[in-house]
Formats: structure tokens, C-alpha cells, sequence
């Protein structure tokens, strides 16, 4: 991995997200799975800062799916403002190729928000050639971020990446910066994998 500070997104497979988080000394964890593939929160580190998101990685079909989904995207959003930037931030899914990068870009839009989209989701498939973010997630974030649709227009311009069974681990800064021309980013990479999500 390309050398991580401490105000950056870290997103790797679910296999590699105890090592990531202790070798990073991870200032908060975010895991987005299905509820019975949940894995325990890593020994020594604060329950308190990993956020446990339950979502599959299949499209909600009815109400009462989007409607959970979008309580849990709430959750991220709330999670990743309160986060103060001094430790990474850790985030999985299983594969780490389409929740966990609709995740972290979410965590960015919500971070940044004078940062346009395009740019964002830009750098993200510049870390990560394989990156799928899951729409749907996309989707609702756009909506809980009063985003106008810039947000899934983003991640549609980058298209779904390279087909892959597991992602790489990839890193993004993740405090933008504008500077005197308009907008500049810090930005850390670790090619990734990356597949569509529903």
C-alpha cells in the first residue's frame, strides 16, 4: 500500500480488515455486510468506533427494504461527520468492490461538501480500476445529502471497472482542498478490484 495519513479512507476485502485496521491504528471501522457475515469488532479496539452497517449487496426491491437501507446510509453519514480525522478510517464489505467503495465515496461526499461529485468519483476510479459502488446506496446517499442527483451521475460517468473476485486495498485522502483555480485533492492509492453493485 501507498504510505496512508491519518485523515484518509482505507477500503479493503473483509479477510484483510482486522490486519488494515490494527497496522493503521484505525480511528474508526466501517463494515458493510449481511447481518449473519458481521464480523466481531477486532481485540483491543473500541466497539464504540466501528460501525456495524447490515445491507446486502443486492438491490432493495420494496419499500421496507429501501426504507432500512437508507436508515443504515444515515448511520454512515452521521458516522464519518462525528470522525475526526486524526486516525484512518477502515472500511470492508466482503469482497471490498462494491458496498464498501459506495461507502467510502458517500463518507466523501459527506466530508466534502463543496467538492464537486465528478471529481470525487474521479479519484475513486483512479485508486481503484476495479471499484463497483453499489448504485442503490449511491442512490439514497444522494438523496439524505440533498446531492440532486449529482452523486449517482458521478458514479454512472466511471462506469462499473474491471471485473474481479476480491478488490485490492485502495486509499483516498480524505479532506479535499480548493485551491486558487478551482478544485485540487489529496489523494493515496492502492489499485483495487472492483465489480457492480446492485
Amino acid at each position: 500500500m501507498h504510505p496512508t495519513g491519518p485523515d484518509s479512507i482505507t477500503v479493503v476485502p473483509m479477510r484483510l480488515m482486522p490486519e488494515t485496521a490494527a497496522r493503521l491504528g484505525a480511528g474508526g471501522i466501517v463494515s458493510v455486510l449481511n447481518a449473519h457475515l458481521m464480523p466481531e469488532t477486532p481485540p483491543g479496539f473500541d466497539p464504540g468506533r466501528h460501525l456495524k452497517l447490515a445491507m446486502s449487496d443486492a438491490a432493495a426491491r420494496d419499500i421496507a427494504a429501501m426504507e432500512a437501507m437508507a436508515r443504515q446510509i444515515f448511520r454512515l453519514v452521521e458516522f464519518a461527520k462525528a470522525w475526526d480525522r486524526r486516525q484512518p478510517l477502515v472500511v470492508h464489505c466482503f469482497s471490498g468492490l462494491n458496498r464498501s467503495p459506495a461507502a467510502a465515496f458517500i463518507a466523501l461526499c459527506a466530508l466534502n461538501p463543496g467538492t464537486p461529485e465528478p471529481l470525487i468519483a474521479a479519484l475513486l476510479r483512479q485508486a481503484c480500476d476495479t471499484a463497483a459502488p453499489h448504485r442503490q446506496m449511491v442512490a439514497i446517499a444522494d438523496h439524505i445529502l440533498a446531492r440532486n442527483g449529482h452523486m449517482i451521475d458521478a458514479i454512472d460517468a466511471i462506469g462499473p471497472g474491471a471485473p474481479a473476485a476480491e478488490a485490492k486495498p485502495f486509499t483516498l485522502a480524505a479532506t479535499f482542498y480548493s485551491g486558487g483555480g478551482g478544485q485540487s485533492a489529496g489523494m493515496r492509492s492502492d489499485a483495487a478490484p472492483v465489480a457492480s453493485g446492485g
